[in-house]
Parts: C-alpha cells; structure tokens; sequence
C-alpha cells in the first residue's frame, strides 16, 4: 500500500501528458486521459487533483465532464469515430516512424477503451 500512491501519482503523470498530447495530435484522445489523470490523482494526491482541475488549459476538459456526469452515447461514438479517422489519417500521411505509429495507435486504442467502458453514458437532454 505504501508504494501505490506514488504508482498512480505516476500512471497519472503519464496520462497527463497524453492527454496534453492529444489537444496537439489529430485523432490522439484528449478528454478520456485527463479523465484518467484526474481520477488517478485524486486516489493519490489531492494537492495534484487540485491544481489539475483549476488549471486553466486542462480543466474545462473535466469540468465539463463532472457538470454532465459524462457522455451521451451520441458524444462517444461520435468521439471515437473521429478519433480513429484522424489516427487513421494521421498515422498514413503524416507519421512516417513505425514505433511512433505504433505509440500513437496504441494510446488511441487506450483512449477508445476509456471513453467506451469507462466514462459513464448519461441520456441526452431534451432539446439537444
């Protein structure tokens, strides 16, 4: 248990920057990371959550989230299917390194997953 806290504080450092990354990278998830980011800090450090949430650049990205309580089915399958045609696009015609191709499919395979089975589907609001 005394080694967790700084695992997460790790594991959501990482997904900080991925998602960073994807605000930059066509096609790279960016809400799925921070959603993560966020969740990993606040099991380990509220000093990091804190300062994730109120930061200007990043922290519309989970307000926005927490103010709906998540994503209409909708948003998602629109969200990823963009997502995989700017991956797609991305990895064809402007990434020319196997390995980054291979970063970059796998942290949109990440990100699919996360926005698929782990963000929570809320019913569209009326008059949306």
């Amino acid at each position: 248990m005394f080694l967790l806290k700084p695992v997460l504080v790790f594991l959501g450092t990482l997904s900080l920057i991925a998602g960073i990354a994807g605000i930059f990278i066509p096609g790279l998830p960016t809400t799925p990371f921070l959603l993560l980011t966020a969740g990993l800090y606040i099991r380990s450090s509220e000093k990091l959550y804190s300062r994730l949430i109120s930061n200007r650049f990043v922290g519309s990205y989970i307000s926005n989230y927490k103010q709906n309580n998540g994503m209409t089915f909708k948003s998602k399958l629109y969200s990823v299917a963009l997502m995989s045609l700017m991956i797609t696009v991305s990895c064809i015609f402007l990434i020319d390194l196997l390995s980054t191709r291979l970063i970059v499919i796998a942290l949109g395979i990440i990100g699919a997953v996360v926005m698929i089975f782990i963000v929570p589907t809320v019913k569209q609001k009326s008059g949306d």
